[in-house]
């Protein structure tokens, strides 16, 4: 089969590799498209990981083969793949930090080499753990492929969104309003709160704006935090969403924040990037700050619905559409972005 194999820093080789054989209790998935993430430009752009690997994680795709002992899936369903399922009984588990159980880190779907996601393949294999633990997700008749590929990224934000615990009636902040961004101001919107986003390009304030938020600035707006007092009350957001990893971010969003309110890092950031902060600032004003990385199984039924029933538009969200053998290219738009560039998606 053909695979986009990280060999390096910036080194995609297009390249035919075995189709990986699966065992009793696994399944192969032939991926029909899998969508591209910041992590996974992170993780060719940067040295992260040893090569070689196949990455991608954002996949839906075909059954193409079960083994012996899997009853409940057959060949020629439509599945959505989660690559990562905790494994229920840890400690991180059973607190409910799914994404920082071992199992979820370290047993994952796989191309070849290295498990690492496998997604940018031909074939993908998903190990006997992912299969048993509802890590594929059968993909409604009236739902296309591109739109089930959501179901992934949408479990990270819905993971956010609710551990900001976004309430009907409350204003939020979303700093950033690429593909991230957008998903954050529809399910905003969608849980009854408003949602004030900011930008750097003039085209994605006016997407945002399309998408459902109540307002949109530009983020260097000098006036940025009087004109968001002026939509609150004087107060300031309840909560604000890093989409960006930006240092300049996150101080506006302090500015931005109202006194107990929230401000939740979703992006990542350079590990090289510190951030001095008075903590009478946080003592003072009372102001919660958070993380929220990676996906949540508790959140996993909901995604799906929320993507099936299309209680959000993840097809506004596409914008470039890549066959696998021009990943490289894709990347290469996706870090320098045109003022059209939101989400882009690749087809095997």
């Amino acid at each position: 089969m053909k695979a986009q194999v990280f060999r390096g820093v910036n080194q995609l080789s297009y390249e035919e590799v075995p189709t990986p054989e699966i065992a009793s209790d696994e399944v192969l998935v032939q991926v029909q498209v899998v969508g591209l993430c910041q992590s996974d430009i992170k993780k060719i752009r940067y040295p992260l990981y040893e090569p070689p690997r196949i990455f991608g994680h954002e996949t839906a795709g075909i059954i193409a083969a079960v083994g012996s002992e899997v009853k409940e899936w057959q060949v020629g369903q439509r599945v959505v793949v989660m690559h990562h399922i905790p494994c229920m009984y840890c400690g991180y588990c059973l607190n409910d930090n799914f994404s920082m159980c071992d199992v979820y880190k370290n047993v994952t779907t796989t191309a070849g080499f290295t498990p690492s996601g496998g997604g940018f393949a031909e074939y993908v294999k998903v190990p006997g753990h992912i299969v048993r633990h509802g890590g594929l997700i059968p993909i409604p008749d009236n739902i296309s492929f591109e739109q089930a590929s959501f179901v992934e990224p949408t479990n990270c934000c819905l993971k956010a969104v609710k551990k900001a615990q976004v309430a009907p009636g409350q204003t939020v902040l979303v700093t950033g309003a690429g593909p991230i961004g957008l998903m954050f101001i529809m399910l905003v919107k969608y849980f009854g709160a408003r949602a004030i986003a900011t930008d750097l390009l003039p085209s994605r304030i006016e997407k945002a704006l399309s998408v459902g938020a109540e307002a949109a600035f530009e983020a260097r707006d000098p006036d940025l935090a009087a004109k968001i007092k002026s939509l609150t009350q004087g107060m300031g957001v309840d909560t604000a969403l890093l989409a960006v990893p930006s240092e300049k971010a996150f101080f506006q969003a302090l500015d931005c924040t109202r006194k107990g309110g929230k401000i939740l890092f979703f992006a990542e950031f350079p590990d090289e990037v510190e951030i001095p902060l008075n903590p009478n600032i946080l003592y003072r004003r009372e102001i919660d700050l958070m993380g929220s990385y990676s996906s949540s199984y508790r959140v996993q039924a909901l995604a799906a619905d929320i993507v099936f029933n299309r209680r959000i538009d993840v097809d506004a969200l596409v914008s470039d559409r890549y066959p696998l053998k021009d990943l490289a290219a894709a990347v290469e738009r996706a870090v320098a972005p045109t003022p059209e560039t939101l989400k882009i998606l690749l087809y095997p």
